[in-house]
């Protein structure tokens, strides 16, 4: 399975004047900076928690269906919060995409695990690569007000830390600062099997 971001989060959970204000800063000069900052927090923490804070959407393409599908009629989505499902599109031998109907299967919102049902068996794809797409929206929701208050919290920590330690501690560099793992570890999810 290869997951493909299709569009990004419209917003940051923490805004510029949010880490402003968190660090009590009344300049300028460093707001290039704390922007970057806080787009590589953000992506640091949606990796260590393996959730997306933001509203994105998301495509999972798949060679094959898993057998597990096929199976028992249920797809495993490692994204969370899943939002929906937007399309799920099987290839035939000659590229052409078919669309299954909304109606061949079912995806609830979920926040730990989101799964796709099916109806009916998916049609299995005839191209040998990249024969099924699923299009998928995950996160917590559109506002940065929606991601939950500690990961915010993490989210402006870290930004902090960086900004006050600017490559100085190259051993400690892999790790979360421990305020930051600790407020950040009840939303971390295990992998999928």
């Amino acid at each position: 399975m290869i997951l493909t971001l299709l569009s990004g989060p419209a917003v940051e959970p923490i805004s510029l004047a949010e880490a402003k204000a968190w660090l009590r800063l009344d300049s300028s000069d460093e707001d290039e900076l704390l922007a970057a900052l806080i787009v590589s927090a953000r992506l640091t923490l949606e990796a260590f928690t393996r959730r997306f804070f933001i509203t994105q959407s998301w495509r999972m393409t798949f060679d094959a269906w898993p057998a597990s599908a096929m199976r028992q009629r249920m797809l495993a989505v490692p994204v969370a919060p899943l939002r929906g499902v937007t399309a799920i599109r099987v290839y035939d031998a000659r590229d052409v995409a078919t669309t299954l109907g909304a109606g061949e299967y079912s995806a609830s919102p979920a926040q730990e695990h989101g799964r796709i049902a099916f109806v009916e068996a998916p049609p299995a794809p005839g191209r040998a690569a990249d024969g099924v797409e699923i299009d998928l929206v995950a996160g917590y929701g559109d506002a940065a007000s929606h991601t939950p208050e500690p990961l915010r919290r993490a989210l402006l920590s870290l930004v902090a830390h960086w900004r006050e330690n600017r490559g100085d501690e190259a051993v400690e560099a892999a790790r979360l600062p421990a305020l930051v793992a600790a407020l950040a570890r009840p939303y971390r999810r295990e992998r999928l099997a």
